[in-house]
């Protein structure tokens, strides 16, 4: 496919759609005004924002109120934690916190800084294919548990976990424990009421579903405590300092409205272009360890994952790239790192395995034709970089 790029890196960011920024554009151009103000230019971007919030409100099942607008997904993480913990704690009402070791690191990372701060954290341990146990979930709870976290899909292997199930343990051990979610990668592909959940906080970031970067929303239950983490000014009644971005909120809006709009086709041409990768990969390569979730009913609808071994995982996706693909190695906020991936390892794969990790997550624009020409530069790609490792000589010469 000469000159064409193929990208196949859809969750780390989406392309923007051009109806997405239709949208967005009379709000860059015109109704500029802060919507915090009272004169006519600030009440007509306050009318773009109230909106948004409504059209995103009607997709989560929830008022519009309840919705906090962030700068994406990892503020709407730390918002949720920090904020709920914290309020806990000032309540007098516990600081424990119970999250998996396989959540984003704007989870983990925020639940570290937490631990530094007296709170006690438990961390859930996940199968070979990254499901939790909801057992091991109900014996973690106690009457101290104030926050639990559990991720609605992993961003690297794709399993879809069993939130409303975890959100009746915990809430049948404990009814005043807030119950998290971090739905980046759910959004567009899963159903995200929050009344069918049953979860008291959820994060989205738009640029996951094709909307622009930079703004994100945190869903919070009516009469959930939370303390703002963002100081400074009123907005989003008093819970988040600072003036809308009210063009990329309108553009996270209408990226969500298409979304599930198109929610059928949409899935069913993920999974027609991922089930294509999923059969076609350890047919052609190798020594390919597929990860994540074999039942595909349970794998998001757009993620293709695998260990190669005999290999590290980012000299493939270079060849990749010079062959006009780009694809991941995993988690798009730890690219550069020279450790393994957290989840594989939580998941018991072996270091050295989860080095040769590779993430290929599709997308509305990509074709079977696409796929095709995948599976044609991956197994040569493979197969000349393995040719200069030791380990492979040996193991092809025994």
């Amino acid at each position: 496919m000469a000159n064409e790029r193929i990208y196949l890196d859809h969750a780390a960011t989406t392309p923007l759609d051009p109806r997405v920024l239709e949208a967005m554009l009379p709000y860059l151009a015109e109704a500029w005004g802060n919507p915090s103000s009272l004169y006519a230019e600030a009440q007509e971007a306050r009318r773009g924002l109230e909106g948004a919030r409504r059209w995103m409100a009607n997709i989560l099942g929830c008022r519009a109120q309840d919705i906090i607008i962030t700068s994406g997904g990892s503020e709407s993480d730390n918002l949720a934690l920090r904020g709920a913990a914290w309020a806990a704690r000032n309540a007098g009402r516990g600081e424990h916190i119970i999250t998996t070791a396989i959540e984003h690191h704007a989870v983990l990372h925020a639940a570290e800084r937490l631990e530094q701060e007296g709170f006690r954290v438990s961390y859930l341990g996940v199968d070979r294919e990254g499901f939790i146990d909801l057992a091991e979930l109900e014996d973690a709870v106690t009457a101290d548990t104030t926050l639990v976290s559990i991720m609605y899909v992993n961003n690297e292997v794709g399993t879809i976990e069993p939130i409303t199930e975890a959100v009746r343990v915990v809430k049948a051990k404990n009814q005043l424990a807030a119950f998290h979610t971090d739905a980046v990668q759910a959004a567009g592909l899963l159903d995200l009421d929050v009344s069918d959940l049953g979860v008291d906080m959820l994060s989205i970031a738009a640029h996951k579903f094709y909307g622009p970067k930079g703004v994100g929303a945190l869903y919070v239950k009516p009469r959930t405590p939370i303390i703002p983490q963002q100081v400074g000014g009123s907005q989003e009644k008093n819970r988040r300092a600072g003036t809308e971005n009210v063009a990329g909120v309108v553009g996270m809006a209408k990226a969500l409205e298409l979304a599930y709009e198109e929610f059928d086709a949409r899935n069913a041409h993920y999974r027609s272009l991922r089930d294509r990768l999923l059969a076609g990969v350890p047919e052609r390569v190798p020594y390919v360890n597929i990860t994540g979730p074999t039942d595909l009913s349970r794998r998001a609808s757009n993620n293709f994952s695998a260990c190669l071994e005999f290999i590290e995982g980012e000299p493939v996706l270079m060849a990749l790239d010079l062959a006009g693909i780009a694809g991941s190695s995993g988690s798009a906020c730890t690219s550069g790192s020279l450790e393994p991936s957290h989840v594989l390892t939580a998941m018991g794969i072996p270091e050295d395995l989860a080095r040769g990790s590779m993430r290929l997550t599709v997308g509305t624009d990509n074709t079977l034709e696409q796929m095709d020409y995948v599976l044609e530069a991956l197994p040569d790609a493979v197969a000349r970089l393995r040719s200069l490792s030791p380990e492979w000589r040996a193991k092809a010469g025994a």
